[in-house]
């Protein structure tokens, strides 16, 4: 069911914009069959790796198949649009045909936008600054400056280059802190060991710390874990750290990931993570997913910081995507109390390299004292636990 949801797209764009070329039977045969193997994609994923998560072929072929597939999907909306607009012009005026120029227009124009997508989703992402108000920040914490890394998604596509590109960029920021917010990587150990290796670079006054995100739970979790922890990563499942600044305290807490009990791993557990903290001092959560935000809030948490979503990677896409993560995807969301920050990713899944106007990030947060304006909730959420709306990054 998987490989043929994926494979909707192509048959449609085979229906749509194959069939009608005026071209000859071979032309079509060829330019069919081209489709439907770029189409399998994550068929061939799975054959090459046993996981649709991690193709293990030559980068410059992953890079291909992704754009492949993204002009694909991208055309295939284009044709939709382009039948109901003939349709509607045949109902109200008459009319013939769609004009063979229409076709070869919307296939440039899909080629080229997913060319521009992969290499915006490839690319070492730049540098996003964002201030957030905290109440009762102590202080000796106002200017703090972390380092948010998210959805890194290490792979043949984000390898051992890209790793060293992206350490080397974040330690030049000079923050206090660095947290990674789960889906470092895609792969086997064996496979990623030596892409990973970069990782083990990235410095910190107060340390890098990382969670787990659903990924790490496809690919040998316990083994991933110990990985982190040798590479001087220290890692926050169901537990948290207190951060101390010239008598000043900040907490750091951080859970695993709503997919670890279908892996037979501890569930997120939003009481044991900052349990035995300082009472009163201010609570940073690091969650992977953002869905769980609201029951984030109603503990007191001052700022939640998650990835997942991608940013929902296009605009249109990233409606459906909100929906699946309770109305949060993208940048910052006021619920309750509490700072939601949804970051757009580092990186993200090589099973679908793309995006237009969801730009990836290294997201740098400087943690400021909130005023009384800023302690009024913009948006509060909704029964749903859905925020009305997000409120810019800035």
């Amino acid at each position: 069911m998987f490989h043929l949801t994926f494979a909707l797209p192509a048959l449609y764009v085979l229906a749509r914009f194959v069939w009608p070329l005026p071209w000859a039977p071979g032309g079509k045969i060829a330019l069919a069959t081209t489709v439907l193997v770029a189409s399998q994609y994550h068929l061939w994923s799975r054959l090459s790796s046993g996981s649709v998560f991690s193709p293990e072929f030559p980068r410059a072929l992953v890079l291909l198949f992704n754009w492949a597939f993204g002009a694909i999907a991208l055309l295939a909306v284009m044709q939709i649009a382009i039948d109901v607009i003939a349709l509607i012009t045949r109902l109200v005026r008459g009319g013939g045909a769609i004009p063979d120029s229409v076709r070869y227009t919307a296939a440039t124009v899909a080629m080229l936008l997913s060319a521009v997508g992969v290499y915006q989703a490839t690319r070492v992402p730049p540098l996003k600054d964002v201030e957030i108000a905290i109440p009762d920040l102590p202080p000796q914490f106002d200017g703090y400056k972390l380092l948010q890394l998210t959805d890194l998604h290490i792979s043949r596509l984000f390898a051992r280059e890209w790793t060293q590109a992206v350490v080397e960029r974040s330690n030049a920021l000079g923050v206090d802190l660095i947290v990674v917010t789960g889906d470092l990587i895609d792969g086997s150990f064996g496979a990623r060991r030596a892409d990973v290796a970069p990782l083990r670079e990235l410095r910190a006054k107060d340390g890098v710390w990382v969670i787990p995100g659903n990924h790490e739970y496809f690919f040998g979790y316990e083994e991933w874990m110990r990985q982190y922890a040798s590479m001087g990563m220290q890692v926050l499942a169901n537990d948290h750290t207190v951060l101390t600044c010239d008598g000043g305290s900040l907490v750091l807490a951080g859970v695993t990931d709503l997919s670890a009990p279908r892996s037979s791993y501890p569930a997120p557990d939003l009481s044991a993570a900052p349990e035995g903290a300082p009472s009163g001092t201010p609570i940073i959560l690091l969650d992977h997913q953002p869905r769980n935000a609201s029951q984030a809030a109603a503990r007191g948490v001052a700022l939640q910081l998650s990835g997942h979503t991608h940013g929902g990677m296009i605009p249109g896409l990233d409606r459906l995507v909100a929906r699946a993560n309770n109305g949060f995807v993208s940048g910052r969301y006021q619920v309750g109390g509490m700072t939601l920050y949804v970051n757009n990713g580092t990186a993200l899944w090589p099973g679908f390299a793309l995006r237009l106007g969801r730009p990836s990030e290294l997201t740098r947060i400087t943690l400021r004292r909130a005023s009384q304006r800023d302690r009024s909730p913009v948006h509060a959420p909704t029964s749903s636990g859905r925020t009305l709306a997000p409120v810019p990054a800035g």
